[in-house]
């Protein structure tokens, strides 16, 4: 399951579909949305807040989690050069 973390004119510019939006600093608040029984991918522009929320979760018991190494900035000039960088 894909977890963005960015903020709404973020996801606007681009995406990685489908995924689940909920801005960073949203997390803590939301965190029943994010299921357990699935593994977690958390996104973001270039890896730093995603890292941040990937631990956060791991703490709260969520496994396994990982962060996409160079968020979706690293994802566009791989994987999808379609995509609109920003």
């Amino acid at each position: 399951m894909l977890l963005d973390v960015r903020e709404d004119d973020e996801r606007a510019i681009a995406q990685i579909e489908p995924s689940l939006h909920i801005p960073m600093a949203q997390v803590e608040g939301r965190v029943a949305e994010i299921p357990r029984d699935k593994e977690v991918v958390v996104y973001c522009h270039h890896g730093g807040r995603s890292y941040a929320v990937a631990a956060y979760l791991e703490g709260e018991g969520y496994s396994p989690v990982t962060n996409l190494t160079g968020g979706i900035d690293d994802w566009a000039r791989t994987v999808d050069p379609s995509m609109e960088r920003y």
